[in-house]
């Protein structure tokens, strides 16, 4: 019988390219959710971590933008909590939408979600996360950046784009609030771009950082903690390809772990783009009896039939 479920999100589940305004992205979240709520109707339990890299940078471009002594612009970690309010807003009115379209008892809520990481991590030391728009050249985004301490780097051929520290998340603050929702039977919206990064200190307690974690490997920590069967990263693309870009170019279909690191041993995946999600799908099927799956939103049902899309068995 089909059990818990872990979806990860895309940007391209949230946002189409230049098509940045709320209302835009309300009708994207629409459509996700009718990409969805199939599963629930096959039987599927949904715990949703979704991405925020153009939302958050495009919140942190607005706060730099009027940074003032009477309005100061807030910190990253803040600005995650924003997009995670936003992007979750908007994703569980879809669901709730459809479940009332469909006339169906479902319950979607967000969780603000913190992350706990390593205040040693060496992320820190050497920023790889992209946020916020893509520009054309290095040059572009250093005008972009208008003299602010940003680090850019080129992304997967497709653009520059600004890069923060991205360290590997540990646990979820939240995690007893989400199984009770869970076995309250909600639809969970939680670790929303990949969560708002913490550490714990002696003093202070919880404190948030200036950095961005990687949704796919939140999505990886979330699935353990609740025990999901599967994790499923839904994507712009059919699957983990090899070869990208090449004439031998294909897509990985039904595969183990060991084949898996092979390709990450050879390189074939882009770093900050296909390489984290085929990580944080090693990192959830390293216990027994567990399956990740890489796929297209559209076709996320059939991938979870292992009709399509990269399935790695553990």
């Amino acid at each position: 019988m089909p059990g818990k479920i872990v979806v990860a999100l895309g940007g391209n589940a949230l946002q189409k390219q230049g098509e940045a305004s709320a209302h835009a992205q309300q009708d994207v979240a629409d459509e996700t959710a009718r990409q969805l709520v199939p599963l629930i109707l096959a039987g599927y339990q949904l715990v949703i971590v979704h991405g925020n890299g153009p939302q958050v940078g495009n919140i942190v471009l607005h706060e730099e933008a009027i940074n003032t002594p009477e309005v100061p612009t807030f910190p990253l970690d803040t600005c995650v909590a924003m997009s995670q309010g936003a992007i979750g807003f908007w994703l569980q009115q879809a669901l709730i939408d459809e479940f009332s379209r469909r006339q169906m008892k479902s319950v979607a809520s967000t969780v603000v979600t913190q992350v706990v990481v390593d205040a040693n991590d060496p992320a820190f030391s050497n920023p790889t996360k992209p946020i916020g728009v893509f520009y054309q050249t290095e040059t572009e985004a250093r005008q972009a950046a208008n003299g602010r301490n940003f680090t850019f780097k080129e992304d997967a051929g497709r653009g520059w784009r600004r890069v923060v520290p991205s360290p590997k998340p540990q646990r979820i603050v939240e995690e007893y609030t989400v199984k009770a929702m869970i076995d309250a039977g909600v639809t969970v919206i939680t670790g929303g771009g990949g969560g708002v990064p913490v550490v714990e200190t002696v003093s202070d307690g919880l404190e948030g950082v200036e950095a961005v974690i990687d949704k796919d490997f939140t999505a990886a920590v979330v699935a353990d903690a609740i025990d999901a069967e599967a994790l499923v990263i839904l994507t712009a693309v059919d699957g983990a390809m090899v070869d990208y870009g090449k004439p031998t170019a294909r897509t990985i279909g039904r595969t183990n772990r060991q084949e898996m690191q092979r390709y990450i041993d050879e390189n074939q995946f882009a770093p900050g783009s296909m390489l984290p999600k085929v990580q944080a799908a090693l990192k959830f099927v390293e216990k027994p009896g567990r399956r990740a799956i890489i796929a297209s939103l559209g076709s996320a049902e059939q991938a979870l039939a292992g009709q399509v899309g990269t399935i790695i068995e553990s």
